[in-house]
């Protein structure tokens, strides 16, 4: 059976324009890599996961992660932590901001995350778990989703126990990444479970974890009745494989349009975060980008060792120059920064903890 992955899918109210999923990732998710996502076919894309802990200290770095642009919508905005009421004002936080989703991370495996007792640990911890997610509905209008794996072990069924419960404390979506949290990323993601995770609730359930090709989002999809799927890794420094999914534009990208995609998202970066700490969480992106044998590897490892992000633009300018126009193009279709909601604009309090 052949899905139209064009096909408009909701959330409650929230209206979904296509069945692919950006995934929210650590250290990858900002804001010019969901602009992107949505460009390249992505009908919802998501922030990644922000520390309800932060935001309650109102730390500036995580309070950065509540910028919202006009280009975004639908947008996802991702928390986690282990207790109710801060992760309920963490919520409020959040629809402030301008996010059209609460997305609640029940799934993250690592260990920094799970010893503070979040991510994948309160799979363990349904009670609480419940309470977190029934607290942060209550809090605010937008629906609050949850994105989990199957349990801690392996061949765990933890998350078609727990998966109903959240849906009972007000869990509007459920997002299903088939594997344990001890797999971490290895092994296959068993999509047998998502399949029995969709009969056993009544919200849209999607399917997260070895979605690489539209022949692949097009089985799971089929044969899961999932409402949608997840892409993550996949889409690093490859909008393309976006595309390919949704629309099978199979095409691969000329050297001008990775270059001056690459370009554009080290501007938009380096606008988002500032120079200091984009040119050091760049560099992982210059060798997806570039790789996949779009440009000799010396190349990439040339990029890596300049100083200033200024100075790998001028550089891929000159190996391709052809970019110029495409990113004078891009740019001009960029929203009215003006149009983004800014922290101080928000009708809470921030910085003065009110």
């Amino acid at each position: 059976m052949q899905v139209n992955l064009r096909e408009r899918w909701w959330i409650r109210e929230v209206e979904i324009p296509t069945r692919l999923v950006l995934a929210p990732m650590a250290g990858v998710s900002v804001q010019a890599f969901r602009r992107q996502g949505r460009r390249y076919g992505a009908g919802l894309v998501c922030s990644e996961m922000v520390s309800c802990a932060g935001l309650e200290h109102r730390n500036d770095r995580t309070l950065g992660y509540l910028r919202v642009a006009a280009d975004e919508h639908p947008l996802a905005i991702q928390v986690f932590g282990s207790e109710p009421a801060v992760m309920a004002e963490a919520a409020r936080m959040v629809a402030a901001a301008g996010a059209d989703l609460v997305d609640v991370n029940f799934g993250c495996p690592v260990r920094k995350v799970t010893k503070t007792g979040a991510g994948a640990t309160l799979l363990d911890d349904p009670d609480r778990a419940c309470r977190i997610v029934e607290a942060m509905a209550e809090a605010v209008a937008v629906p609050v989703t949850v994105k989990m794996r199957r349990g801690l072990e392996d061949g765990s069924r933890t998350a078609l126990v727990v998966g109903p419960r959240l849906v009972e404390a007000g869990a509007a979506s459920l997002t299903l990444h088939p594997r344990s949290a001890k797999q971490m990323y290895t092994g296959e993601a068993d999509h047998a479970l998502t399949a029995e995770l969709v009969e056993l609730v009544d919200v849209p359930v999607v399917a997260s974890g070895d979605i690489t090709s539209r022949a692949r989002a097009q089985a799971v999809l089929a044969t899961t009745g999932a409402a949608a799927v997840m892409v993550g890794r996949g889409a690093q420094g490859n909008p393309w494989a976006l595309r390919e999914i949704v629309d099978g534009n199979g095409a691969e990208p000329s050297r001008e349009e990775v270059a001056a995609e690459l370009i554009l998202f080290i501007r938009e970066t380096v606008r988002e975060v500032g120079e200091q700490r984009a040119a050091g969480f760049l560099k992982k992106f210059y060798g997806w980008y570039l790789g996949r044998g779009r440009f000799p590897r010396p190349f990439k490892q040339e990029l890596v060792q300049l100083r200033t992000t200024e100075e790998v633009v001028t550089r891929l300018f000159a190996a391709a120059p052809g970019a110029a126009e495409i990113v004078e193009q891009l740019e001009a279709e960029l929203p009215d920064p003006e149009n983004e909601i800014l922290l101080d604009q928000m009708p809470i309090s921030i910085y003065g903890g009110g």
